[in-house]
């Protein structure tokens, strides 16, 4: 296993590793940075021992942002939605043990068949994101538009990073599911059908998407806010916007500012600033490219050897990125922001012991959704991957 080493002590440096607290981080995702030190190394024997026993039967899957401890035992690494699909590729594979949170399961669980177990290591491996748009909510502000005479003009639209039942939901109103390579398609063609977009669960990619992509304007876009009284918003303002947007957002792209998008440039001259879409509108705006974690990935490989980047997504990846790269300068967009804590919650520990009760006969936290949501889902699924 590679071990990430900071180059020297110095103010860029500090970039590539976020240290220090942050008084206005979200509360309970506030850290220093350092994750714990490494599992005990009697893990590893045990990792590679019951994954040896399983052979063909189980197929793990590794999210771009685990932790390096866990990638390592990987079949495969991908974002969310490219996990699902290699999943469905690989019938053959009794159990599929998902390095990731409790929605990229699902959505494996959705695309795989039902004589095929799917297994997320910790339970409390969750996704702030996903957890922001709860199906009752959502139904909610589908009867206010109704209320209104406007759901019949509206095509929902749910980013990945959503729960089977607001996947559900979606497919159920003849909505689709987006990636964050894929947005702009997705908003093509709900738009070739309906008037307005209701977008969950993250607001900053559908407005980055609407605005950038599609040459809408910011008040196109309107806020929902599901904790204020009709979503705090009049009558006039749903019936005039394009874009209704979820109040969501990730716990950790939603932390760079545009702020650490000035320093960087002063600190290092000449440096590309590289950010996912789920960052805010104005950190998106003042960056060099915008992109999907695959896109971030294939930028940083197709780089030019002493080039400079500062990137803007989940810690995990950018120092794995930095150190497979060794012959660029590659650093974290923000000093404080930390590793995705509901993603660092699959560890070795809990991944050891899945693959060894698995050896055992028993499968630990199965994940299902049931039927009538998955067939909804699926539709919704479905539609994604017909896009043009």
């Amino acid at each position: 296993m590679t071990t990430f080493v900071e180059p020297s002590p110095t103010a860029t440096a500090l970039l590539l590793l976020g240290r220090g607290s942050d008084p206005s981080s979200e509360r309970g995702v506030d850290c220093p940075g350092d994750l714990p030190a490494p599992s005990d190394p009697g893990l590893v024997a045990r990792a590679r021992a019951a994954k040896a026993a399983l052979g063909d039967r189980v197929f793990v899957l590794g999210h771009h942002y685990q932790r390096d401890e866990v990638i390592e035992f990987a079949d495969v690494t991908g974002d969310s939605f490219k996990l699902a699909r290699d999943a469905a590729a690989r019938p053959d594979a009794e159990y599929i043990v998902f390095c990731g949170v409790h929605f990229m399961a699902e959505s494996a669980d959705i695309l795989t068949s039902d004589a095929q177990a799917v297994v997320l290591p910790d339970l409390a491996a969750g996704c702030s994101m996903a957890d922001m748009a709860v199906l009752s909510q959502v139904e909610a502000c589908w009867d206010r538009l109704a209320e209104l005479g406007l759901a019949d003009t509206v095509v929902p639209v749910t980013y990945m990073n959503s729960s089977a039942d607001i996947k559900g939901f979606v497919g159920r109103h003849g909505g689709v599911v987006c990636t964050s390579s894929n947005a702009k398609r997705a908003l093509e063609w709900a738009f070739a059908r309906g008037q307005r977009v209701l977008f969950l669960p993250d607001q900053h990619l559908g407005r980055n998407t609407a605005v950038l992509e599609m040459g809408y304007g910011l008040d196109d876009c309107v806020l929902y806010d599901p904790h204020n009284a009709e979503g705090g918003l009049s009558a006039e303002q749903l019936t005039d916007a394009k874009m209704i947007l979820w109040r969501g957002h990730c716990s950790v792209h939603g932390r760079f500012t545009k702020e650490s998008v000035d320093q960087v440039r002063q600190l290092v001259p000449g440096v590309n600033v590289l950010v996912h879409p789920e960052c805010r509108h104005d950190v998106v705006t003042a960056a060099d490219l915008v992109g999907s974690t695959e896109y971030i990935i294939r930028a940083i490989e197709a780089a030019p050897a002493g080039s400079s980047w500062a990137v803007g997504t989940e810690l995990n990846l950018v120092r794995r990125l930095a150190a497979a790269h060794p012959d660029k300068q590659i650093m974290f967009l923000d000093r404080t922001v930390c590793y995705c804590s509901t993603m660092n919650r699959i560890d070795l520990p809990h991944l050891v012991w899945a693959l060894e009760e698995l050896v055992a006969g028993r499968v630990p936290n199965r994940i299902t959704v049931d039927p009538e949501t998955a067939r909804y889902a699926r539709l919704a699924l479905d539609q994604m991957l017909a896009l043009p």
